[in-house]
């Protein structure tokens, strides 16, 4: 978003805000006076909540979502079959309950009561559909895809009566509720085919949307969870200016993925506050392993030694993250602790620059302000990667496309994602068939090493298995994963009710629980 629209106000970009058009009577008082007596849920009001945008490739097809904004316009619209828990975790949604056959090949789901916003009751059909829609071969766009179509039989897959279906798979599989709960997997109604016009079983009912601007839709009173708090809720696009801007005006009730500067400046501000998942976020340096120099391992791993991982956080976390060490999802299940921590070694670093042929040469970082720190982490990096001898040249491009332009464009790059279960981590971005594969890492034994794992269906055996995985990928990948930081969203005073869940999560960007004081 140019400079000129956060001077004239994020709502007067979307062409405003009434009542009639977010489909409720907007809650405008701000400061602790409209805190009074808050405490209890009570209904009524429009939420209004911010976004990094993606401009036109914003969408509301529910199985081709890319970015966090189109997360949270589905997740107001649809349901999943299973979501995932702050732990990380799988939690049942639409489906009730589950289990699995003693070898993990067959899996039989319960399905709770739903019903469609207009009016049909969810049954085995809808979830076969869903599933044959997101594994499409004709879609290049379905977001779950490479995930699910080496596990799931499609055509042995069946339904056993309106509540109850039956996934049968190629081979054992232990992670099949988490697969069902990554992003791109919502349920929609059989015969669906106009994402234009989406219709789920979510706690808002659809009323509008404009890709790069804003969505809104309102209360779904059927909601199998209980109505929504909320009348209606309105989801806009910005960039981390318009954002901050927006929110500190009162124009935004909720503003995600905001930076640390920001969090400290909003420590004197009445209006709004912080809420921060702690160490919810992964940042890391993407260097693509597929061609030169860092097709030789020990270019890589110079990467990894001459990286300043304490001077990063400082600078572009604030000290609101802890030190990664190049291996995802440090706290979550599978993580490898006893991993000692990587040290900062440049002589190190310069030694295998130099075996590798690397030393001296030029690299180019290509960045963009698509997610805040994005930039300055290019610049950081690339200062300590002189100090090495490597020469890297930060090149920047356009937000709205960075994240698909970055897998095939610069041998460095950005690398932010969201919690995650640790093996979803894997399979959807370090196989060779990985749909978000940043780093090149395309290794069939790695590939392989991974199905043996996730079919391992002994607890032991298969956290065993993944933290080899992890040893691997910190050892010869070109994933320099510097930190893990605090997740951070502004929130106004008057809404309530907002949950600390890391990205990715059922509580979180959830807001039908919430409501306005």
């Amino acid at each position: 978003m140019p400079p000129e629209h956060s001077r004239r106000g994020l709502l007067g970009l979307a062409g405003g805000l009434s009542a009639a058009a977010a489909g409720g009577a907007l809650l405008t008082g701000c400061g602790p006076g409209a805190d009074a007596g808050s405490s209890t849920p009570k209904r009524g009001g429009t939420v209004r909540a911010v976004f990094p945008g993606a401009g036109v490739k914003e969408t509301m097809d529910p199985h081709a979502q890319r970015q966090f904004v189109d997360i949270a316009r589905h997740k107001a619209v649809f349901d999943k079959l299973v979501d995932l828990d702050a732990t990380l975790r799988p939690v049942p949604r639409l489906a009730e309950r589950w289990s699995a056959n003693g070898d993990g090949t067959v899996w039989r789901l319960t399905l709770r009561r739903a019903r469609f916003h207009d009016g049909h009751l969810l049954d085995g059909d809808d979830v076969l559909f869903s599933l044959a829609r997101i594994l499409d071969p004709k879609a290049a766009d379905r977001r779950a895809k490479e995930s699910l179509a080496p596990v799931l039989d499609l055509p042995r897959c069946r339904r056993l009566g309106p509540r109850t279906v039956e996934l049968a798979l190629k081979g054992p599989n232990a992670e099949l509720p988490a697969l069902l709960a990554m992003t791109g997997t919502a349920v929609v109604r059989e015969g669906y085919r106009d994402p234009a016009r989406p219709v789920g079983t979510g706690p808002f009912r659809f009323r509008s949307f404009t890709a790069g601007r804003s969505f809104a839709a309102r209360r779904f009173d059927d909601h199998w969870a209980g109505a929504p708090y909320p009348d209606g809720i309105r989801v806009l696009s910005a960039e981390t200016e318009a954002r901050a801007n927006a929110v500190q005006a009162g124009e935004v009730e909720y503003a995600h993925e905001m930076s640390a500067t920001f969090a400290r400046l909003a420590e004197g501000n009445p209006r709004i506050r912080v809420v921060a998942a702690p160490h919810a976020g992964a940042d890391a340096v993407a260097a693509k392993t597929d061609r030169p120099p860092f097709d030789d391992p020990r270019a890589a791993l110079a990467l990894k030694l001459l990286v300043d991982r304490e001077r990063l956080v400082e600078v572009v976390s604030g000290g609101r993250a802890a030190l990664g060490n190049d291996m995802f999802g440090k706290g979550f299940a599978y993580y490898p602790a006893d991993v000692p921590q990587r040290g900062r070694d440049v002589a190190e670093a310069r030694r295998l620059l130099r075996r590798s042929g690397a030393l001296g040469r030029r690299v180019t970082f290509y960045t963009s302000t698509a997610a805040d720190g994005f930039v300055a982490a290019a610049h950081l990096f690339a200062e300590q990667a002189g100090e090495a001898g490597l020469r890297v040249d930060v090149v920047t491009g356009p937000p709205d496309t960075y994240f698909t332009d970055q897998l095939t464009t610069g041998t460095l790059g950005n690398h932010r994602c969201g919690a995650m279960p640790i093996p979803t981590y894997l399979g959807d971005r370090m196989l060779t068939r990985s749909p978000q594969n940043a780093t090149a890492w395309k290794h069939r034994d790695f590939d392989a090493a991974f199905d043996a794992a996730r079919s391992t269906m002994a607890d032991e055996r298969r956290r065993a298995r993944y933290a080899a995985l992890q040893r691997r990928v910190r050892d010869e990948g070109g994933l320099v994963m510097w930190g893990h930081s605090d997740w951070l969203n502004a929130v106004a005073v008057r809404l309530h009710g907002v949950a600390a869940a890391p990205p990715n999560t059922v509580d979180w960007a959830r807001f039908d629980t919430v409501w306005l004081g």
